[in-house]
């Protein structure tokens, strides 16, 4: 059976401590490969690695770097096929979904922050006639980068392509459920040249790898996606060592339906935005608010999109919706549809375990669920359920929908679907939300800020707001 292993300082090593972890298939229910398990031993040598390559790596110049991150972006597209197979594997999403999304997306993440360091700028201001000041940005040395498993590959190089670009040295930990592309990564890594200890990837569970990595003195910084509560660990540990954080974390993300809007056209979009990857993606829009006026409407043109999203085998062409990532994420899921009809709510479709026939028949499937009749302050509406649920709520004012949308503990994405452009920017800047779409769902500037507010994290990714969570400003004053 294969082994996932270490990559440390540009070899693959088995965990110190002779430990493995099974990774299933969501989709069959079958071990599929063994995973290192890595501790503190394991860590150590990662970072040792990571310390000895920052001096060589951090000087070179930011063309070198380029060059080298821009040949593995290659390397991604070169085995795009491989890839998307191995990601659908671990994670259970469609085949042609990994091969739109995730990989394609890996190869940007790659691309882009290596060219983008080639068009940074610092600031320099003449204070007088004999006076200049100036700002260096300069790389913080050996970073630590934990990615989630809803969207692997692609969150992975997006935490990982800044950092290295900077000129800092990563350990980075990839989710215990979904390791492989992380791990090929490794080896087109190796392909493309990136010098020994400028990337290290560490496999293993949460408390004990990346409670290393973000525990470790020697690193400078960690960037988390993943959930509200822990995240809320790593901030306890990382905050009185005075390390950076960009924790990017949960939403429950609203998405408000004015009567202005062609409703059939609407709905297939928001079904798209509440359902896609079976709703793993902390971005998806699982509170749905429609104006009174148009939710009967509504209502059955949703039903009737969420009825249009075949789940089956994540290998065939024809589905739209995979498998739940493990099945403890599947009866989380469950529970939290039995508890909508515990509070009142009614299942207008789906609301169950799905048995798929075949090489699927021990996978992990949840029907598109949608609900309604709950209240905006209901557990459901209030909790993140990281699944293929959504709720309708009615509303009947502007001043109403913007109530109920701010009034979780979350912030970090909503979506408004309106054809007033007045209506819609006011809507906008009201909402407590990092990141506002209008009429669309999901539309990315990888120059933009990504992050969201309250308790979905705590700083920005993108761009050059990410290159400067990885560097640190130093200011020179320079009297002539």
């Amino acid at each position: 059976m294969l082994r996932i292993r270490n990559y440390i300082n540009g070899r693959f090593h088995d965990p110190v401590g002779g430990e493995w972890i099974d990774n299933v298939n969501p989709a069959t229910g079958e071990v599929a490969s063994l995973i290192a398990r890595s501790r503190v031993e394991d860590v150590e040598l990662a970072v040792d690695a990571a310390r000895s390559a920052f001096s060589a790596w951090s000087t070179m110049p930011a063309k070198g770097r380029s060059e080298i991150m821009l040949a593995i972006a290659d390397k991604i597209k070169q085995h795009a096929e491989d890839l998307a197979l191995a990601e659908t594997n671990d994670q259970g999403k469609p085949l042609w979904l990994s091969k739109a999304v995730d990989i394609s997306r890996a190869v940007d993440n790659m691309s882009f922050f290596a060219t983008e360091i080639l068009h940074t700028r610092t600031d320099a201001y003449q204070t007088d006639v004999h006076v200049m000041n100036y700002t260096l940005r300069q790389p913080l040395g050996v970073v630590g980068c934990i990615s989630p498993w809803n969207l692997p590959l692609y969150l992975f190089t997006w935490k990982i392509a800044p950092a290295l670009a900077a000129g800092n040295t990563v350990v980075a930990k990839p989710s215990e459920l979904t390791p492989m592309t992380a791990f090929l990564l490794a080896e087109l890594c190796i392909e493309a040249g990136l010098p020994p200890g400028v990337l290290n990837i560490l496999h293993g569970y949460g408390p004990e790898c990346g409670g290393a990595i973000v525990g470790h003195p020697a690193v400078k910084a960690i960037s988390f996606t993943g959930g509200t509560s822990t995240g809320k660990t790593i901030a306890s540990i990382a905050a009185p060592m005075f390390k950076k954080m960009s924790l990017e974390l949960g939403g429950k993300n609203p998405t408000i339906v004015f009567d202005d809007v062609d409703v059939a056209h609407t709905a297939r979009h928001v079904a798209r935005a509440a359902f896609t990857n079976q709703g793993e993606i902390c971005l998806c829009g699982s509170r749905i608010l429609v104006q009174r006026s148009i939710y009967d409407a509504f209502r059955s043109a949703m039903i009737a999109e969420t009825q249009r999203f075949v789940v089956g085998d994540p290998l065939e062409a024809d589905t739209r919706m995979g498998a739940i990532v493990n099945e403890a994420h599947m009866n989380k899921v469950l529970s939290y549809i039995q508890l909508a009809l515990e509070e009142g709510g009614t299942i207008l479709t789906g609301g169950r375990r799905k048995h798929v026939d075949g090489r699927c028949a021990g996978g992990f499937f949840i029907e598109p669920t949608l609900v309604e009749g709950l209240s905006g302050t209901c557990r459901v509406n209030q909790e993140e359920i990281f699944g293929p649920v959504a709720a309708l709520i009615p509303f009947d004012t502007d001043e109403e929908a913007i109530a109920i949308a701010n009034s979780t503990e979350y912030g970090l994405a909503a979506t408004v679907w309106t054809t007033n452009i007045q209506r819609a920017h006011g809507t906008a800047h009201r909402l407590e939300s990092g990141i506002v779409w209008i009429n669309t769902w999901l539309m990315r500037d990888l120059r933009t800020p990504f992050g969201g507010m309250k308790q979905s994290g705590v700083g920005r990714e993108g761009g050059t707001e990410a290159l400067r969570f990885f560097t640190e400003p130093k200011n020179i004053c320079l009297q002539l």
